[in-house]
């Protein structure tokens, strides 16, 4: 039985092997490819300005309540106990509210970022597609995704270039033919 499996995973492991072997692979770095087209980097300033209103709210909060602590601080030993734990149950409550108030922004920001990228991301997908098929491969997989892949498998430019001439059509031209 155990030589059986042996056997099975032999054959298992030349088959991935040699299907690996014949594949033809490529990389692209998506973040970079979305920063450099023409739409990418109108959603980038867009995200940019929705986050920065954000923030400044977010730093405005932090900032009040940094100073309520601080005054609170000073004033605990002038402060009976049932107003100092008042006053410090009402700062505890506010601080719950801005980590609220940022969890609610994270998530919209997320919301925005799919909302903005998202159809972008689909016509990269469909330039990527193009450009492979033209150059023959059969994967392309994100730069992020891999330690090491040599720069000559680096598609990025020319998937650039294809996005920005609007080829991003769905019918990518098939690869060469497997022998």
């Amino acid at each position: 039985m155990i030589a059986l499996r042996s056997l099975v995973a032999l054959a298992v492991f030349t088959f991935v092997g040699t299907a690996l072997a014949e594949t033809n692979v490529a990389t692209v770095d998506l973040q970079r490819a979305l920063l450099q087209t023409e739409e990418g980097m109108r959603a980038a300033a867009t995200l940019q300005n929705f986050t920065k209103k954000r923030q400044g709210e977010l730093d405005g909060l932090q900032e009040a309540l940094q100073k309520e602590q601080d005054d609170l601080r000073k004033q605990a030993a002038i402060l009976s106990r049932a107003a100092f734990q008042r006053r410090t149950e009402h700062w505890q409550r506010r601080m719950l509210d801005v980590q609220t108030r940022f969890i609610q922004y994270n998530k919209e920001l997320a919301g925005k970022q799919q909302e903005l990228t998202g159809p972008i991301m689909q016509k990269m997908f469909g330039a990527i597609r193009r450009v492979a098929g033209r150059k023959g491969f059969d994967l392309v997989v994100d730069k992020a995704a891999v330690p090491f892949a040599r720069s000559d498998l680096d598609l990025t430019d020319m998937v650039v270039q294809t996005f920005n001439s609007g080829d991003t059509g769905e019918d990518a031209p098939p690869g060469p033919p497997k022998n």
